[in-house]
């Protein structure tokens, strides 16, 4: 999905270099929210450069920033961690103008990222994904994660919350830590544009996802809401099951991909065991 080079310049600087596919210039929005988080002493690399683009291609230049471990763990107590650094993140980012015509608005970063990105247009409950759609005919979806999609994006379809700036693939892989101490958030192409409760809905499923995608505990999950909300501000009931909603939806991606690509089964297992009781507490 993207290139990334690690560069040394002659004045002795260590940077990245980063170039990706550009989507309707959501790039340019993904960057400046970076930049704007960094400035506020948010643990990110700061960004160099604007965006180029070049034969289709999006790049920007940024701080190298190595270090940090990855915080392994599927618990609550390792959900309240990264529940408390998304919370901090949204905070600083509803400060940014997105929109507006005054000095630093930013356009909204849309289409959001393909996997939460249940609000496209299209019909049935995918959007557009060219390498999932060549491998998609005749393949059929493991039992239930279709109906569970229909369902969760008509749920998602009723909102009408506010949107907000957020980093749709908060999940393990993405942070690295020194101790509990987070070091470095990375992959910004991931901001979004969607509901609050969809954002930390969202992360609270996905958090503990390294190498292979998964689908935390729904113990886990809880208390990941209950201490982004005691970090933010408490939900109301519909951002309740807006981000139970959000919770399983990046599950049902990721194990649709499971069953198209014929890889291990470890979302749509997880799917199969949680999702009657992530679409109760949905509202679905």
């Amino acid at each position: 999905m993207a290139d990334v080079l690690g560069l040394r310049l002659a004045d002795g600087r260590e940077v990245a270099v980063k170039a990706r596919p550009d989507q309707n210039g959501r790039e340019a929005t993904c960057l400046e929210v970076q930049r704007f988080l960094a400035e506020r002493g948010f643990p990110c690399a700061a960004p160099l450069t604007g965006v180029t683009l070049h034969d289709g291609i999006a790049i920007h230049a940024e701080q190298w920033r190595p270090g940090g471990e990855m915080l392994r763990g599927d618990d609550p107590a390792t959900a309240v961690l990264f529940a408390e650094q998304l919370a901090r993140l949204v905070d600083l980012a509803a400060d940014i103008e997105v929109g507006g015509t005054a000095p630093g608005a930013v356009p909204p970063p849309l289409p959001n990222p393909e996997w939460v990105r249940w609000d496209h247009p299209g019909p049935g409950p995918w959007p557009a994904i060219s390498y999932h759609d060549a491998r998609a005919a005749g393949r059929p979806m493991p039992a239930g994660v279709e109906d569970a999609a229909v369902r969760i994006r008509e749920r998602l379809a009723l909102s009408r919350l506010p949107r907000m700036l957020g980093h749709a693939d908060w999940e393990t892989q993405n942070l690295r830590w020194i101790g509990d101490k987070p070091w470095a958030v990375h992959d910004w192409d991931s901001i979004a544009w969607l509901p609050e409760a969809a954002i930390a809905g969202a992360a609270c499923g996905a958090f503990a996802s390294a190498e292979t995608p998964t689908l935390a505990p729904i113990a886990a999950s809880a208390a990941f809401l209950d201490a982004y909300q005691a970090a933010r501000r408490p939900f109301t009931a519909e951002e309740l099951e807006v981000a139970w909603a959000a919770s399983l939806w990046l599950a049902l991606h990721n194990a649709r991909g499971e069953a198209l690509w014929e890889l291990p089964p470890v979302a749509i297992g997880a799917v199969a065991d949680q999702a009657v009781e992530r679409l109760s507490l949905a509202g679905a």
